[in-house]
Formats: structure tokens, sequence, C-alpha cells
């Protein structure tokens, strides 16, 4: 699922930033001479390869968030540098100034806000439930009487535990379990959504899709009814470079370019760009008015 202060001051400084008009493709407060960079003029970016999310291609980010992230360093007048490593050590990475960014398809969690700045969203997580194309199961009851399925440490295994009148089980790999989902062993897989959203949009002749949990958020069942950032981490060292970014992310969001970007990778559905319910972030790492951003009515067509 996700690879799940006396700072705030700066970082509201930082978010207010990134609402100003840009001048020369910065936020007034960030001119590029004024961002602060591991190596001057070049962006470092952490990436751990796992698609639809990241990867590079050429020595440029590719993927999801590798794009829109390579738009980002570019609009900035930056050369963008890919770093390759494991996942776990890209926030180690972040924090020890190797790297001036990472990404992912990670998700926004509080405890992240204490070691790194993370930017606004570039998009949205939440649950989906991947099944039969013959069914179209979208809520917690739909699931009564059902086998459901997840991956070994993933964030929601407690709440689908008390999912009543259903038989969990619990898979090493999202390919050993899709695979039982395609052999009718598991009714109903909860699993990585961008990675299983991506596989089926290669594979479309395994008649399966995913459908995203449609019901009012449930804080029993909280990660599954509920909505996350995915968002890029930064140094907490680097106020400007994140203004300059979260500027950026903006411009995104307004001339749909998260969305089309989205669409290349099996993951243009609205679902993946709409806020959920809960403003978790509001009043912790954004000021208590910070308003999760949303498409443009042009960018929904």
């Amino acid at each position: 699922m996700t690879k799940m202060m006396n700072r705030r001051q700066a970082l509201q400084t930082a978010g207010a930033a990134a609402a100003v008009t840009l001048t020369g493709g910065l936020p007034r407060l960030a001119k590029a001479a004024e961002l602060e960079l591991v190596k001057p003029g070049t962006l470092i970016v952490a990436y751990n390869g796992d698609m639809p999310g990241t990867g590079a291609k050429d020595g440029k980010l590719i993927g999801l968030d590798g794009e829109i992230m390579q738009w980002v360093g570019e609009q900035l007048g930056l050369t963008v540098e890919p770093m390759l490593m494991e996942w776990a050590a890209e926030i180690e990475s972040v924090k020890s100034r190797r790297v001036d960014a990472m990404h992912g398809m990670m998700g926004w969690n509080e405890p992240r806000t204490k070691v790194i700045n993370i930017t606004d969203p570039i998009y949205y997580g939440g649950a989906n439930i991947t099944q039969k194309k013959s069914n179209n199961w979208s809520t917690i009851k739909d699931l009564d009487g059902k086998t459901i399925a997840t991956i070994q440490g993933f964030g929601w295994i407690d709440q689908l535990k008390v999912i009543p009148n259903t038989e969990l089980k619990l898979y090493e790999t999202s390919d050993a379990a899709m695979r039982d989902m395609l052999a009718g062993r598991i009714d109903a897989l909860f699993a990585d959504p961008p990675l299983v959203q991506y596989t089926i949009s290669q594979n479309p002749d395994w008649e399966i899709h995913a459908v995203p949990m449609n019901q009012e958020f449930d804080p029993k069942y909280s990660t599954i009814t509920g909505k996350y950032n995915i968002v890029f981490g930064l140094s907490k060292d680097a106020p400007n470079l994140l203004a300059a970014v979260n500027g950026k992310i903006a411009e995104a969001w307004t001339n749909c370019l998260n969305r089309k970007t989205a669409a290349k990778y099996g993951l243009g559905d609205l679902s993946w760009f709409e806020p959920g319910t809960v403003n978790e972030r509001a009043g912790k790492d954004r000021p208590a008015d910070w308003k999760q951003p949303a498409l443009s009515d042009a960018c929904k067509a």
C-alpha cells in the first residue's frame, strides 16, 4: 500500500510561498540560486524502480511519479539526476543530504513529517477491490461471505481482519496473490492500487478489474475507506526547494499534467485525483485552513 514541531513555521512559510504568483518559473521567494540543493543546478532524486511509479530510461525519470518529478525539475531549470536505491534507504538518504528528493508512490503520514519535508500531493491513493469483471463490489458490505486477501506487511491488515463474515488470506507478493485471484482461490484482493491498476492495463485478457472503495469514511476501517496523499519527500533543510516544488505541483493540477501522465500508465480514472473527505494534513504539516488540491473541471473531461 504505502511504503506504508518547531519546523511547522518553516513549512507554513514554504507552503504560502508556493501560492505566490510564479515569476520565471519559480515562486518569488525561491530564486534558482536560493534553492538548497546538494549539487548546485542539479536535483538529485532517489527512486526504487517500482513501476508504474518510478523508473529511469536514457538518464531521465519515467513512471507516473517519475515523469512528474522530471517535469518539476526541468521547469525549475535544474538537471535531474536519478539515483537508484532500495525503498528503505530513500528517507535516510534525504535526511543525510545524499539526495535532494525521494519518490515512488509514497503516501503521506504524520510520522514522516517529523523527519522530512513533504510536498503537496500529486495524486491520491485509496483502497481498490481487485475482483473479476463479473463482480462490482465496492463496499465493506459487498465483501460479506467472501474470501479476501492482501499482502504481508500492508497497513490495512488489522482492519481487513475484522470485516465480518470473511476469510482473510495473506500473501508474500502481489504476484502470488494475483495468480490465486485468476485461479479463483480468492474473491477479492487488496493490493498496492497503482501497481494493480498498471498490471491490469498490461493484461486486458485477465478479465479482472480494480474497483475503488465507494462508501462514506468509516473510522473503524479508516485505511480502507479513506484516501491518502501521494507525495514527494524533501530535506527539512530545504524550505525554498519545498516552496518551488509545491508551486510546480500546483501547476500540474491546473494544466492537467498529473492526470495526463497517469493515463499513460493506466491510472487516468478520476478516483486517483479526488481527495478524501478527511483532510489529515490540515493543522499538522499544513495550516489549519489548507485545502487538498483537486482537478479543474476542464481536467475532468
